[in-house]
Formats: structure tokens, C-alpha cells, sequence
């Protein structure tokens, strides 16, 4: 089992930015994928972005430019950088990994973002 937690989330005006960290724990486990998602009201929830082990990133075309992920290895550690929030980016932001042998999926509880002045 690996339990996700997220923390960042909040209230910020338009145009502000947010850091979004999730941290991985379990026993034994080997994260390949670590990703960030989104679910606003009324839509599904969609891939922000993501980031292999090595090191290799696949952004949404909506998040170019704006979103940055990072990740830390060696703390089971996924970041999202987020800058120039507009209002559609009010959401619940969700970790996801996936792990390398099993290809098993784990999400977190998520943190919500709300963007308004």
C-alpha cells in the first residue's frame, strides 16, 4: 500500500501562483509515475502533468507555459509549480503515482484550489 498526501492547495487571486507537494509512503514500493490531476465542477478529472522517475515530463496543452513539476526521488516527492492561476483553474488537484513492477495506481485525497479575487 502507499498512501499520498497532498498539501499547497488554497485561495488565490487571479493572476497569483501556487505550490502544490505530494509526498509518497508505504513500504516497499518504487514509484515510476508520479502526475498531478484536476477536477473542476462539473468536468472530469483530467492529467495537469506528469513526470517519470527519470526525469521525462508530459504537460496538458492547457498547463504549457504556467505548470512546472518536479520531482525528488529520494523523498517519494511530487511538486507542481503553478503561476498566472485564472479563475477556470479552480479545482481539486489530485496526486497519482504509479508503481514500477506492479503498475498499480494510488491517489491522494487531493487539495483544492480556488482562484478569486
Amino acid at each position: 500500500q502507499v498512501q499520498l498526501v497532498e498539501s499547497g492547495g488554497g485561495l488565490v487571486q487571479p493572476g497569483g501562483s501556487l505550490r502544490l507537494s505530494c509526498v509518497a509512503s508505504g513500504n516497499r514500493f518504487d514509484i515510476y509515475v508520479m502526475g498531478w490531476y484536476r477536477q473542476g465542477p462539473g468536468h472530469l478529472r483530467e492529467l495537469v502533468a506528469s513526470i517519470t522517475k527519470g526525469g521525462t515530463t508530459n504537460y496538458a496543452d492547457s498547463a504549457k507555459g504556467r505548470f512546472t513539476i518536479s520531482r525528488a526521488n529520494t523523498k517519494n516527492t511530487v511538486t507542481q509549480q503553478i503561476s498566472s492561476l485564472k479563475p477556470e483553474g479552480t479545482a481539486g488537484y489530485y496526486c497519482k503515482v504509479e508503481l514500477m513492477d506492479s503498475g498499480r495506481d494510488y491517489w491522494g485525497q487531493g487539495t483544492q484550489v480556488s482562484v478569486s479575487s
